[in-house]
Parts: C-alpha cells; sequence; structure tokens
C-alpha cells in the first residue's frame, strides 16, 4: 500500500452498522455529522460479502467520493478485512475516514502509513492463524479426527453467485448446497481452498462481488 487518496471532491457517504444485539444507531448517526447519504446496515456478518448494505456501498462509490464512518470496528471485523476494503477504495480513488480516529484515513500521507502498519500487522495475524490451523490439522490427522469440509464445484460457484445477485438470500443458498455459510462465503468471496482459481471461469460472467 503506497500513496494516499486525493482529497475528496464528490460525495461523503456514512455508514454506520449495528453491532450484535444491539440495533440502536443513533450515536454511530450523530458522530458522522452531514452526509450526503447515510448508510444504515443492520447485518452484522464477519466479511463485506456477509453485509448487503456495505456491498450496495462498495460498489456504488466513484472516483472523488468519501465514505465516513465512526470506528474501524463498524466497518471491518479484523484488521485484514479492513485492509483489503482500503485497499479496493484506494484502488478506485475513494477516500475512507474514520471519526474516532481522525488520523486514521487514506487521504493523507500520515493515514495511509498507519494503514501500512495496520496491513503488517494483519499478514502477522494471518500467518499466525495458517500456522495454527496447520497444527490443528495436524493433531487432527494422527487422532484419526480429520475430515474435510465439503467443496463446492465450480460450478455451484457460479451458479450460487448467480442467485446471490439476483437477491436469493445467501443463508437459503447455503442451505440449497447443503454447505455452511462460511464455506458459501469463502467460495462468493475467492478465499481459503477456493482462492486457488475457483471463482474463475473463462466461459462464464461472474457478478462482481462490489
Amino acid at each position: 500500500m503506497s500513496g494516499a487518496v486525493p482529497p475528496c471532491t464528490g460525495r461523503v457517504f456514512g455508514y454506520a452498522r449495528a453491532s450484535t444485539g444491539d440495533q440502536n444507531l443513533d450515536r454511530q448517526i450523530a458522530a458522522l455529522g452531514e452526509v450526503d447519504m447515510l448508510i444504515e446496515d443492520k447485518e452484522s456478518g464477519k466479511n463485506v460479502a456477509d453485509r448487503d448494505e456495505l456491498s450496495a456501498l462498495m460498489r456504488f462509490v466513484k472516483a472523488g467520493d468519501n465514505i465516513r464512518v465512526k470506528s474501524a470496528d463498524r466497518l471491518a471485523r479484523s484488521s485484514s478485512d479492513l485492509l483489503a476494503i482500503a485497499e479496493n477504495l484506494k484502488s478506485r480513488k475513494v477516500g475512507l475516514e474514520f471519526v474516532d480516529n481522525p488520523a486514521l484515513k487514506t487521504t493523507t500521507p500520515q493515514g495511509y502509513f498507519m494503514l501500512t502498519v495496520l496491513a503488517a500487522v494483519a499478514q502477522l495475524e494471518r500467518e499466525i492463524i495458517l500456522e495454527r490451523q496447520a497444527e490443528g490439522i495436524a493433531l487432527a490427522k494422527k487422532k484419526g479426527k480429520y475430515t474435510k469440509a465439503p467443496r463446492l464445484t465450480r460450478q455451484q460457484v457460479l451458479d450460487a453467485r448467480r442467485r446471490v445477485a439476483e437477491g436469493v438470500p445467501k443463508a437459503q443458498v447455503a442451505r440449497d448446497l447443503q454447505v455452511s455459510r462460511p464455506t458459501l462465503y469463502a467460495a462468493l468471496s475467492g478465499t481459503g481452498v477456493y482462492a486457488d482459481g475457483g471463482r474463475k471461469d473463462e466461459d462464464a460472467e461472474e457478478p462482481p462481488l462490489w
């Protein structure tokens, strides 16, 4: 990650997300102040793909726009998630700022430096998680208790992405495919075991995640 996003010259979008068990967004909305459009998200999913309002916002914003959030934990559930969102917006010249941490913004070199530090921390977290997963799998194999989760075929992934784009709830798609929601989310976002090209198909056009 390098270089700051140019200052906002377009619209300012406020984004507020409810936390688990608390649907009151009043404090977040008050903190956001005056914005051109307010997005209220009542879904507390871990990833962007789990939150329809945030996914729609990511598709809607254009170069010069700015997204304002009360705090980083309202936008993302992990540092890697936050960095993925910030990098996506940066590539499209869309700014990102947090009311509770004004220094952490993508429109200043200092703010972007803070995100590069966060990126390094996120990478370290990922490496630690992968190492622990490998150790856990090895131990489970020794005990004869390791079984792989069902993996969707490429065509199933394409069909699932099409149905989600048409408005079918992800929970329903997961039930129809007889897989867990995390398995479906990994397939839709091309992560985990699906990061090896499972999302790609030269003969099919896939709807973007955002």
